[in-house]
């Protein structure tokens, strides 16, 4: 300011009483603006208060001509989209990661690579040795596991539940995955599909690793080959594997999501928000993410988004793992009963309980409510997305009307319709079952006054 001034003190002197007058109206006037402006700088940036860390505003830049390293380099870095009707409608910004955007078609490439990526930094795979990854999935992770694994050189083999929406097996085998289906069951039964996936990496050498991590391998080197304190290797010990990804348990899920989802989310809104939405399947990305967005200003509020039939929601407002459809007997699957794939569960993972005592609040959200923000979306926005992107929505448009407007809330657009057309864009699949695809659902929602 004070070099604008000394500037303006350089120009030519007007003639006469009315020139100079003006000419120091003019001055006033400019000082008053630039002091205006810098007083409301400061005001803004206290009212942040305390738990407001500054930090580079610079949204994440791609740069044009910037080539990758193959199909990993796609993985993260995904764009954070305004979704305009639900914002417009409501006076807030509801901003979404758009995550199926990652080569993998979802948010669970980011978990895959870094799983995969921890396991060779430990010496447990080693690329193109014939080893093969096993996992237990309901689609999405073992979709992103076949994409990066196939990538980076291993065999997949995914074990997932008879019950699924049939393109995602259809697309496993695309990609060369063998693909293996399992009756639904509870996670303490042999058969049940994570537990499969287990037993079949150990199987598939002849000699389990007896080791530190925290991990489930085999391989087809003999036990007088293996080192049993150690899975770091020799030359002799480099062959071919069965590993274990174990999504739901493993740390890499938490970390993919505090070292990459996180950070994005923070740059991206310039650490201006004032809350983040996720649903919670594996449990790895509202507690890495939220973990990460609470360390930067831990007035930010963590929110989780629960599908019908999963116990998550009890769990956070009452503190029991329960759901009132468990006791009904009216259970359309043997898992989590809802269309909705992806999130929902009625047990606690270790993923999960890592960022548990974060979340400030829960919804709930219904089959209905979720095929009706899916089919809003369409009509609005031209958004074609997945099942649990419609339901962190709905819990999104919950949350801005508790907060008010002008608030500023991001959640995960997690993946898009095109694995969903057999049951969750299947009009007379839902229909079969009973969950009416009513548009006016939401229409009504966004309108209601209240939380």
């Amino acid at each position: 300011m004070n070099d604008f001034l000394q500037r303006l003190a350089l120009w030519p002197k007007p003639a006469g009483r009315l020139s100079r007058d003006i000419y120091i109206g003019i001055l006033i006037g400019a000082s008053v603006t630039l002091s205006s402006t810098s007083i409301a700088l400061y005001y803004r940036t206290r009212q942040k208060g305390p738990d407001y860390l500054e930090r580079d505003s610079a949204p994440i830049d791609i740069v044009r001509n910037e080539i990758v390293q193959g199909v990993t380099g796609l993985v993260g870095n995904t764009p954070l989209m305004r979704v305009n009707s639900l914002s417009d409608a409501l006076g807030v910004e509801i901003l979404g990661k758009a995550e199926w955007l990652n080569p993998g078609g979802s948010l669970k490439d980011r978990v895959a690579l870094q799983i995969i990526e921890d396991a060779e930094q430990q010496g447990l795979l080693h690329p193109h040795s014939g080893s093969t990854i096993f996992e237990g999935t309901v689609g999405s992770t073992g979709i992103s596991i076949a994409t990066i694994g196939r990538a980076r050189g291993y065999e997949t083999t995914i074990i997932m539940p008879d019950d699924v929406a049939k393109e995602k097996s259809k697309a496993l085998e695309a990609l060369g995955a063998n693909v293996e289906e399992v009756r639904p069951s509870s996670i303490v039964d042999k058969k049940q599909f994570v537990n499969v996936a287990k037993q079949r990496a150990l199987d598939f050498g002849s000699t389990e690793f007896s080791n530190e991590v925290d991990v489930s391998i085999s391989t087809t080197a003999t036990p007088s080959e293996v080192l049993h304190k150690s899975t770091q290797t020799s030359a002799s010990e480099k062959k071919a594997r069965g590993f274990f990804a174990d999504q739901f348990e493993s740390r890499s899920n938490f970390n993919a999501h505090y070292k990459g989802t996180g950070p994005e989310i923070w740059r991206q809104t310039g650490g201006d928000l004032d809350a983040f939405v996720s649903g919670a399947g594996t449990g790895g990305t509202i507690a890495g993410t939220g973990t990460y967005l609470k360390t930067m200003n831990r007035k930010i509020q963590l929110v989780l988004a629960d599908p019908q039939g999963s116990g998550l929601f009890n769990k956070i407002k009452h503190g029991v793992m329960f759901n009132a459809k468990e006791s009904e007997g009216t259970r359309r699957r043997h898992q989590v009963d809802t269309v909705v794939e992806g999130i929902g569960i009625n047990r606690l993972t270790q993923n999960f309980e890592l960022g548990m005592p974060l979340i400030d609040d829960a919804y709930q959200v219904t089959d209905a409510e979720a095929v009706s923000m899916s089919r809003y979306l369409v009509k609005h926005d031209g958004l074609f997305l997945g099942s649990s992107s419609a339901c962190n929505l709905v819990t999104s448009v919950r949350l801005a009307k508790k907060l008010g407007q002008g608030k500023t809330i991001v959640t995960i657009l997690c993946d898009s319709g095109s694995r969903h057309y057999s049951k969750f864009w299947n009009d007379e699949y839902l229909a079969s079952v009973g969950i009416p695809v009513d548009i006016s659902i939401i229409e009504k929602l966004l309108v209601q006054t209240g939380g």
